[in-house]
């Protein structure tokens, strides 16, 4: 007696709702079918089974999956999660025992079957066990960007899929970061995702579609829709920013927006930072910090040398009175040591007085560097440029012997160059008259970089001919600990509680 073959299972995509819509695959799996599985809320209604409807026969044993819930309101003793996962589970032994009778089963899912789909909770509990096979489907979101009838995503933009039911300070994060988006799940949610559009400062540019290529389809800007007038199947758009003219079409007010890219490249980019420069008319910087920030089309980039702050910054805010959005990007933190204080200096004369400016922070050097060593700068510490080139040395020893007498951890920017190789000679003979020769000092070179480099050395042990200015300096205070743990890690660290007396 031969075993019996048990039948195969097909996660079918259906597309956005139009029947016609629906891909020739699906329509010939649904033929070949013994059993058609459809979800339904408790009211029976199928838009699943809906679209599919004229290729459902009278001989096709239907197998409805009706939700026991539609909201987290429930009385199940597992709660929402609990309710579900029951469902779940009986749904696919209902399957399961059609499949294990030879019957082959198609389970019909809106859109694509594994896009956000239902389908996909079958599939997990099935999959390993059955013959199976999926059928794409034209998603909501390609049938969104249609029905705009503007792209999407266009060049090396980047598209970000986000559920509507993310908090809304999530949301408002990758709205700011990305390039273009699409929100799915509203209804309920819609509030929240409107004021994380709003937050994000994309607002105006964002549409809206609902019920795409369905009945009762709706396509509009999203600040105009009524928030009580929102179902489920409607998705959020931002389009692609390429070509795109600004929201009313008119030109409007420039601004500059100085922005840090941190130490390195774009893993130490803040989601913020991402919107300004991807927002931005024109990019303005030292050619180095430029080179780090990815090409886009339209965009105009301004190099120039290092040098050159107070120039750099006239342009850029001659740039935004002109009508221009203005990234002034500066490595790091651009108001440590780098770019914000020359804008804002420039910003602060009266020929100015109505460009927004805005600063946005990055990643420090020295925090990149402490994080790498461990956390030496887990108590209070100071900050010090070794550079003499706008401030004397005196001012620096000054500074110098006042945070050492203090006993606090030091980070020291700009300790070299080719110009200046004495600086940080200088400096460590200062602070060995008040620290012990055994203080560690981390040497961070071109943190996150290719030619990272990050190691720890005793103050005695400091070689001025090894720093250059790529190179920060963490020094640390009396209480600051160097200790060697398991696998031959070293980490720097500085205790929270400082010693009484």
């Amino acid at each position: 007696m031969s075993e019996q073959k048990t039948g195969r299972l097909y996660g079918v995509g259906l597309g956005p709702g139009d029947p016609a819509l629906m891909t020739v695959r699906a329509v010939e799996i649904i033929a070949e079918a013994d059993v058609v599985a459809y979800h339904s809320a408790r009211h029976g209604r199928s838009i699943a089974r809906s679209i599919a409807a004229k290729h459902i026969r009278a001989d096709h044993v239907e197998e409805p999956l009706v939700y026991p819930v539609t909201t987290e309101t429930t009385d199940h003793p597992g709660g929402y999660r609990g309710a579900m996962e029951e469902f779940y589970a009986g749904a696919a032994a209902r399957l399961a025992a059609h499949l294990d009778a030879g019957r082959t089963v198609a389970v019909l899912a809106e859109g694509d079957p594994l896009f956000y789909g239902s389908y996909m909770h079958m599939h997990k509990r099935l999959a390993d066990r059955y013959p199976t096979e999926v059928i794409p489907g034209v998603t909501s979101v390609s049938a969104a960007a249609a029905r705009l009838g503007t792209p999407l995503v266009e060049g090396e933009e980047v598209l970000t899929i986000l559920p509507g039911t993310l908090p809304q300070e999530e949301l408002t994060a990758r709205l700011a970061a990305t390039d273009a988006a699409v929100v799915m799940k509203l209804g309920r949610t819609f509030p929240a995702v409107r004021g994380a559009f709003d937050a994000s400062g994309r607002l105006p540019e964002a549409r809206y579609v609902e019920r795409a290529t369905m009945a009762g389809e709706r396509v509009g800007d999203l600040a105009d829709v009524d928030p009580e007038s929102v179902p489920y199947f409607a998705v959020a758009v931002l389009p692609s920013r390429i070509g795109a003219s600004r929201p009313g079409g008119a030109p409007e007010g420039g601004e500059v927006a100085v922005v840090g890219t941190g130490p390195a490249g774009p893993l130490w980019l803040t989601p913020e930072t991402r919107g300004a420069l991807a927002a931005a008319d024109d990019l303005v910087g030292y050619t180095t910090y430029l080179d780090r920030v990815p090409v886009r089309p339209g965009q105009v980039r301004h190099g120039s040398d290092n040098k050159v702050e107070s120039e750099r910054a006239e342009f850029a805010l001659d740039l935004a009175r002109r009508g221009r959005r203005v990234a002034v990007v500066s490595g790091g933190d651009p108001g440590v040591f780098a770019m914000a204080t020359a804008v804002l200096e420039v910003a602060s004369q009266d020929e100015y007085a109505q460009v927004p400016v805005r600063v946005l922070p990055g990643v420090t050097a020295a925090n990149a560097a402490a994080a790498r060593a461990g956390a030496p700068l887990g108590h209070d510490y100071a900050t010090i440029s070794l550079s003499d080139r706008l401030k004397p040395w005196e001012v620096i020893a000054e500074r110098l012997r006042a945070a050492a007498t203090a006993d606090l951890v030091l980070a020291l920017y700009n300790p070299g160059s080719r110009s200046r190789t004495w600086q940080v000679g200088k400096a460590r003979d200062l602070l060995l008259e008040h620290r012990s020769p055994d203080t560690p000092v981390v040497l961070g070179r071109d943190v996150g970089g290719p030619a990272e480099s990050v190691r720890t050395v005793r103050l005695a042990d400091l070689d001025p001919a090894e720093v250059d200015m790529r190179t920060i300096l963490l020094v640390g205070s009396s209480q600051t600990r160097w200790v060697e743990r398991g696998g031959g890690q070293q980490i720097v660290w500085t205790p929270r509680r400082y010693p009484e007396g």
